[in-house]
């Protein structure tokens, strides 16, 4: 067997510089166009030790921030570091695999501001750190493996532990590596530290397994439901997403990360990872997930592949692959910048498909302007009647927004039915009248008052998005108390 790769210095200069350059580009965009729907969702979720839709990490960072500074940018400080930390692990894992200077820098770059993951730091979301946790895993296990470090293993138990409270998502790269691992090996394992890094997975965890066995594992309820929802595009869009999540340009690199992977021989012990990124696509495919799911793999291909990428923009003395290589990445940032971040001005966005590519923006303009529409119907009440009136709404994302912008207008609390809100949120007691939002709670509100369609959201700023459109009821003479009949409103998705 080969001796593994030679581990290079840090090139400490091309990371550096990338890290800072991203900082500073996210901390610049972080309060352009405004909160995003999950993170005025997150903002108003109490603390608890789990959610019924999701671990409790990513709302807490949420929530406290905004406890101390009450704004977006403050808000997604937490994401920016996570995206930077993201950055820097890729370049590490670069490194691992013998890549210098050039190779960590392109790594560096290349990841820093590509659309998805550059889009990821943008907002509060569980998938930023995520990836953190996935890029974790694998630098430790590529160490463990690579170096013949077997502790490794059991601080890669721990970090998989940390993971399942922000997003439960690590099990499909658990099964991703034990795929590529019964394929390929190595056979011989150090499994005491194995088995041990999987028992401190299992305790560190522990919390937010019992309160899935403990609920009905309502996990996989929220799995089946976003199945149903957006499962058959999942499917279709799974393989064209491949192209996208890095950038077009980047494709050639993280492919070759996967041949490098099963072809070199010092990193034969590694090539269960080249089974594993397979293995993950087509466990996402199979489960109709989201293709976004397969990032943190992706990128583990990505940053083994800028080794041999590295090694052939300099095979040409003239320095000619080198100068066009790097304009291509150059491109390719430029790119995902003005696709993951919100660098133009939304006249502008709203005339190209950069919303349609970028789901993140278009939940994150119109929110103000949304809450003031639904003021008005509040103020057009009769004084009495609005006096005990309450608002329901159909998503989350509506009822954040009423929170966060409607109480300077004297709006009283919103209650939804949508996912943890169900849970922490109830509408006034008694036969009073709603001002419901958005056509699901609608439809529930109406089997039990008089409704009135008397507006309909839009936000007038040219960018389509689900609640573009969506009503605004006035509901009257409820047959029953808005709380006997709430259960009603409950959903997953």
């Amino acid at each position: 067997m080969s001796d593994p790769p030679a581990l290079p210095r840090l090139a400490g200069g091309p990371v550096g510089s990338a890290l800072a350059a991203l900082a500073v580009a996210l901390t610049v965009a972080g309060d352009r166009y405004g909160w995003f729907r999950d993170e005025l969702y997150f903002r108003l979720l109490p603390p608890r030790l789990a959610y019924v839709d999701q671990p409790p990490f990513t709302p807490l960072l949420v929530r406290g921030m905004s406890a101390v500074v009450d704004e977006v940018w403050a808000v997604r400080l937490p994401a920016t570091a996570a995206a930077v930390l993201a950055v820097l692990l890729v370049a590490l894992l670069t490194r691992e695999v013998g890549g210098g200077r050039l190779a960590q820098g392109l790594a560096a770059w290349g990841y820093a501001f590509a659309a998805i993951p550059v889009a990821f730091g943008h907002t509060a979301i569980t998938a930023g750190w995520d990836v953190v946790a996935w890029l974790t895993v694998v630098l430790l296990v590529v160490r463990a493996v690579l170096r013949d470090r077997p502790r490794l293993w059991v601080w890669a138990g721990v970090v998989v532990g940390l993971a399942c409270w922000n997003k439960l998502l690590v099990p499909l790269l658990l099964a991703s590596l034990a795929v590529g691992l019964l394929v390929c090996g190595p056979r011989r394992l150090p499994w005491r530290h194995v088995l041990i890094g999987a028992g401190l997975a299992a305790v560190v965890a522990a919390p937010q397994l019992l309160y899935q066995a403990t609920n009905d594992w309502p996990q996989l309820g929220m799995a089946r439901a976003l199945s149903a929802q957006s499962g058959s595009a999942n499917r279709v869009l799974l393989v064209p997403f491949l192209l996208v999540l890095l950038g077009p340009v980047l494709v050639p690199v993280w492919v070759a990360g996967v041949v490098s992977l099963l072809r070199r021989p010092d990193l034969r012990p590694l090539r269960f990872l080249a089974v594993a990124v397979v293995a993950s696509v087509a466990l996402v495919g199979l489960g109709s997930g989201s293709p976004y799911y397969v990032l943190g793999l992706l990128a583990a291909a990505y940053a083994v592949g800028c080794v041999p990428v590295a090694r052939w923009l300099t095979s040409r003395p003239d320095g000619v692959r080198r100068r066009e290589g790097l304009r291509a990445v150059a491109a390719n940032g430029l790119v995902g910048a003005v696709v993951g971040l919100p660098v133009l001005p939304l006249a502008v966005v709203a005339a190209t498909p950069v919303p349609q590519v970028n789901v993140g923006l278009q939940g994150s303009v119109g929110w103000p302007e949304y809450v003031d529409q639904v003021a008005a119907v509040v103020t057009a009440l009769d004084p009495t009647e609005r006096a005990g009136a309450g608002i329901v709404t159909s998503t989350f994302g509506e009822a954040g927004a009423v929170d966060r912008f409607g109480r300077p207008l004297g709006l009283p609390a919103p209650a939804s039915g949508h996912n943890a809100l169900a849970d922490v949120t109830a509408p006034p007691d008694g036969r009073v009248t709603l001002v419901v939002v958005g056509d699901r709670a609608l439809a529930v509100a109406r089997g039990n008052a008089t409704c009135t369609v008397v507006s309909r959201l839009d936000h007038g700023l040219g960018v389509d998005g689900p609640e573009q459109g969506q009503p605004v009821a006035v509901c009257r003479d409820p047959a029953q108390a808005w709380t006997a009949v709430w259960p009603r409103f409950r959903y997953l998705g």
